[in-house]
């Protein structure tokens, strides 16, 4: 407790001299209790992290977590009590983890109603416990591709319920600018673009798919900052579609007037939005091959 509240302390001086608004922090959910909120009141705390990381007790008990979910759902009830904003961090392709097993921890997650959510792929990182096991062949780490997958259809769990997703994948910092931390697993420095990518590709084949005329020229509209999601890294969702749907030419207008998380094709009024994308019609979601130990 000492520890906690010099840590406090020193970040309660950056509040009073004006150059930081408030504290946030992050920690596990079974620290939170009586006692430390207590303690926390004292500061100028207003937003609580918490690394759930998932709300399957049999994926944090081979993960090795140290907590449960039954701590999360407790944590969050204390924190809301006390007027505390609430954020959520969970991870995919954790040991024993699944693709069901990460879908409900997403709903469960929403059902809690968070303030904002974090979502992070399972990496092997250098000098941990799970590159131990990664070396052993007791873990397997899913890969980008499914990760991107997966991920997608969980931000859309969150989206539906309107809470935000404000990180998707790993800051690339230290170590893993230098790429000498990361020893496998779905690490990418734009794994965020990579997901919202993929759903705006999704979007765009449900669009041309309902068309009723099959010209062999295509133009889509989106609102500015949206534009480098739709045609993806390196143009890759326009060279998918353009094969796909046997189009010669393919392109990307900008509307300002249109939601960011919108897309429409430039004869058609009506838009296709996330909240229309089903989790249920995402491809190979039952199973990650991710395996536990512990």
């Amino acid at each position: 407790m000492a520890v906690m509240e010099a840590f406090l302390g020193l970040a309660q001086g950056f509040v009073q001299d004006g150059r930081v608004d408030s504290i946030r922090f992050s920690t596990r959910p079974d620290t939170i209790c009586r006692k430390r909120l207590d303690v926390l009141a004292g500061y100028s705390v207003r937003t609580v992290e918490l690394g759930v990381q998932s709300m399957v007790d049999e994926v944090l008990r081979q993960s090795r977590r140290g907590h449960t979910a039954a701590h999360t759902a407790a944590a969050v009830k204390l924190l809301r009590a006390e007027g505390y904003a609430v954020g959520l961090q969970m991870m995919v392709g954790l040991p024993g983890d699944s693709g069901d097993h990460a879908l409900e921890t997403a709903n469960r997650l929403a059902d809690l109603q968070p303030d904002f959510v974090r979502i992070y792929p399972t990496v092997v990182l250098k000098g941990s416990r799970l590159a131990e096991w990664y070396r052993a062949g007791r873990f397997a780490p899913v890969s980008l591709e499914r990760a991107v997958e997966l991920v997608k259809a969980i931000y859309v769990i969150f989206y539906r319920d309107g809470i935000p997703v404000v990180r998707m994948g790993l800051q690339e910092a230290g170590d893993m600018a230098k790429g000498d931390a990361v020893l496998a697993g779905p690490f990418h420095p734009a794994f965020g673009h990579l997901v919202h990518s993929a759903l705006f590709l999704e979007m765009a084949r449900r669009l041309l798919s309902h068309r009723q005329e099959r010209a062999a020229t295509i133009s889509l509209k989106t609102h500015p900052r949206s534009i480098s999601r739709m045609k993806g890294l390196k143009l890759s969702n326009i060279d998918a579609l353009r094969r796909q749907f046997n189009l010669r030419r393919l392109t990307v207008e900008s509307d300002p007037t249109m939601p960011e998380d919108e897309l429409r094709l430039n004869d058609d009024e009506t838009g296709v939005t996330y909240h229309h994308l089903a989790v249920g019609e995402n491809p190979d979601l039952e199973s990650c091959p991710a395996e536990g130990s512990g």
